[in-house]
């Protein structure tokens, strides 16, 4: 397992593009507002963090 996991930033626009590239389906979007990611599922793969376009997903420490 990954020591580092994705950490969507409170300016998420909900737009989706981290969830279209996220291998094991860890990033979902509520309700249209923001996006979401499943700690247990997310490997920290770092490419959510290249596809957002705003520059608000991050890598965090687990």
């Amino acid at each position: 397992m990954s020591k580092y996991i994705a950490i969507v930033g409170k300016n998420c626009v909900a737009c989706g593009a981290c969830m279209k590239v996220c291998p094991k389906n860890a990033i979902q979007v509520k309700s249209g507002i923001c996006a979401v990611v499943d700690a247990l599922s997310c490997v920290g793969c770092g490419l959510c963090v290249k596809a957002c376009p705003a520059g608000i997903i991050e890598k965090g420490k687990r």
